[in-house]
């Protein structure tokens, strides 16, 4: 199961980054995951919560924000979201496609910081 390493990389990059405001928690980390990443939600979310114990980022929670999957049709000349991954093609026109501009994503976009003394007393 990939989403365990990968829910680890995100625990070390929320940390780094928590480590330059000191005195705080993260109480939520905000991701962007594309239809297209490989990467399962709730296999991540599991993984997620499984890999705080004993972090920095013990009790915070991982929001995801889905992405779905978008090509640029030229027939259409617009963006277009997949109906299916399965046909990469305009759902419109039925134009196949291999430019995606959407659904790739995995990114953390923020993370929702809290004082410690605030979340220590609830």
């Amino acid at each position: 199961m990939h989403e365990l390493s990968i829910a680890q990389s995100i625990i070390e990059g929320a940390a780094e980054e928590l480590d330059l405001h000191s005195g705080r928690r993260v109480a939520v980390v905000h991701l962007q995951l594309g239809q297209l990443s490989g990467v399962v939600k709730e296999a991540l979310l599991f993984s997620y919560e499984l890999a705080c114990a004993d972090t920095p980022l013990e009790g915070s929670v991982l929001e995801v924000e889905e992405i779905t999957a978008t090509v640029f049709c030229r027939k259409c000349d617009k963006e277009q979201e997949l109906g299916s991954i399965q046909h990469v093609a305009c759902p419109v026109c039925l134009t196949p496609s291999a430019e995606i501009v959407k659904g790739r994503e995995l990114l953390i976009t923020y993370l929702e910081l809290t004082d410690e003394y605030a979340a220590a007393t609830g």
